[in-house]
């Protein structure tokens, strides 16, 4: 038999197996009421590890997998069987980041060629595209933060923790990572994170698995339109985004997971069904970053640790019938610029995997809801004859301000006892944040619905971390990608677009997941849906229809 037990001890304990020997099978009599008899085999395997700093004491919780008179390598999942692709049947799939991967992956698992088509650059070139943006405020529209092998998460933490446990199997997409070369404590951490230092050679090399398995990856090749045969879409158009030619894609299925910030492909979708689309809640607001020592101070209390690495905190809170919280928090980090166009100014977080910069930062943002959007967008939005996209404007719009609050890639930003005080700070204290900062009053530019909440959030923050209000907290602008202001609307069964058949809208970009590991999922349960279609002729909601 096997279960699952949980200990608690202190930081100094970890490391004497002793100890947690002993007090796991003292747990095994208290907890499941299991007597080991003297023959027993009692066999345990670390599952996970969580800090506990609540209470003003430091703890540890350990989860452990208990076999008894068992061998765990039976018990273990394996890793999905791969085939070689036959050609026979194709699906092509716009976008390389987890949903994309993953999604293609699947489809090999039936012997089905995956077709990748990214707008971006491999993950080499894109790291050189990347810098530019730093050092001479060029950014390539097609190759950033947010555009390239592996999608946004590639060069911004690559962070794996997710709640999406109804998507499907979390440890299966944590194996296939380890498997193609991240380190294996993303098995048992509780807050995984590979790091946007390590993530790109994991990223190739499921890139190489893909094309040796005789699928297909088109880098600098952007999706311009659908090809269509009614409202069925039977293949792509696109362009060779370094020489401008023109080409075709035609395959058995298209999966779209072009992520959040693939604007013109939501304006495509518009133009051809705007029936497709609906609006979503999304959030806007700012980078908070503080010195890394002040946040450990406050969430260890005070107890300088050297053996629990950086210090996370997650908060949220309700401020005038919104929620105001934290987003990607990248403990020992820096933050990032992420515009996809030359004409914006977005900022992101990511450490590497060793988490040891100086800073600590977190996105804090106010949830927007529909009916949050100023009246000027919802009408623009009705002359483009999609409503759906009003938000998506409304957003576009507060990036643009950011730009010209900045300069060139230098972030509009302000010190945090300034913003709440609703004055334009006299200087500001050194960021990580590499292409600068310019003081800017964020409050008369940032939307009041929205500025006014995060002060207040400050304030109810601070609460419950006394110290996250103080001199060395800045603010840097802005926050806006935290996920889509739109949905594309697809059946909840088949995954595919209630309004063009034969798409498949999965990841960050169809509105329906947020995250690494919830868009990997995602990726894999449309590409199982494909898959059974092409195989056996009839999706899982056409056996219900017809049967």
């Amino acid at each position: 038999m096997n279960t699952e037990l949980s200990i608690t001890i202190k930081p100094e304990e970890e490391n004497n197996q002793a100890l947690i020997q002993k007090l796991l099978k003292k747990e095994l009599r208290f907890q499941k009421k299991i007597e080991l008899k003297p023959d027993d085999k009692f066999t345990s395997v670390f599952v996970k590890k969580s800090i506990d700093a609540r209470h003003g004491q430091i703890k540890l919780h350990l989860k452990y997998k208990i076999y008894i008179n068992e061998d765990p390598r039976e018990s273990e999942s394996k890793l999905p069987e791969w085939k070689k692709a036959d050609g026979k049947k194709s699906v092509i799939i716009v976008g390389s980041g987890p949903a994309g991967l993953f999604g293609a992956l699947t489809l090999l698992e039936s012997g089905i060629k995956p077709v990748i088509i990214e707008r971006g650059c491999d993950t080499a070139q894109r790291r050189k595209d990347i810098a530019l943006i730093s050092t001479q405020d060029l950014v390539n529209e097609n190759s950033n933060y947010c555009f390239g092998e592996g999608g946004a998460g590639t060069f911004s933490d690559g962070k794996l923790y997710t709640r999406s446990n109804k998507r499907g199997d979390i440890s299966e997409i944590l194996k296939i990572f380890v498997h193609f070369g991240a380190d294996p404590k993303i098995l048992t951490d509780a807050h995984p994170h590979i790091g946007t230092d390590r993530l790109p050679k994991v990223i190739n090399a499921m890139r190489d698995k893909i094309i040796e398995l005789g699928g297909e990856v088109h880098f600098n090749t952007k999706l311009t339109g659908f090809i269509k045969d009614g409202n069925t879409v039977t293949g792509i158009k696109t362009v060779d985004t370094k020489n401008g030619t023109g080409c075709e894609f035609r395959a058995d299925a298209v999966v779209l997971c072009t992520g959040h910030s693939a604007t013109e492909v939501y304006r495509m979708i518009a133009e051809e069904a705007p029936a497709a689309l609906e609006a979503k809640t999304f959030a806007v607001g700012v980078r908070v970053e503080h010195p890394r020592e002040l946040i450990d101070a406050i969430q260890f209390h005070g107890k300088k640790q050297t053996n629990l690495g950086a210090a996370e905190y997650r908060v949220t809170s309700q401020v005038e019938g919104r929620g105001v919280y934290s987003f990607c928090m990248c403990p020992g980090g820096f933050v990032v610029p992420s515009a996809s166009g030359p004409d914006e100014i977005v900022v992101n977080g990511m450490s590497t995997a060793a988490r040891n910069s100086k800073w600590s930062n977190a996105a804090i943002v106010v949830e927007v809801r529909p009916e949050d959007i100023p009246e000027s967008f919802v009408k623009e939005a009705q002359k483009l004859n999609c409503p759906a996209i009003s938000g998506l404007l409304f957003r576009s719009f507060i990036e643009k301000k950011a730009k010209e609050n900045g300069n060139g890639q230098a972030a509009p930003a302000q010190m945090m006892k300034d913003f709440i005080n609703n004055k334009k700070s006299q200087s500001l204290i050194p960021s990580s944040y590499t292409p600068g900062t310019i003081s800017s009053n964020l409050n008369e530019w940032i939307p009041q619905h929205i500025s006014k909440r995060l002060a207040l959030g400050f304030k109810e923050i601070d609460k419950n971390m006394h110290g996250f209000i103080s001199d060395q907290a800045i603010l840097i602008a802005a926050e806006t990608r935290t996920s889509t202001p739109v949905r594309i609307i697809r059946d909840k069964e088949s995954f595919e677009s209630v309004e063009l058949k034969n798409l498949y809208p999965c990841g960050e970009g169809s509105g329906y997941s947020g995250g690494i590991v919830s868009s990997a999922m995602d990726g894999q349960n449309a590409c199982r849906s494909i898959s059974q279609k092409l195989i056996s002729g009839f999706s899982k909601k056409d056996k219900k229809e017809y049967f």
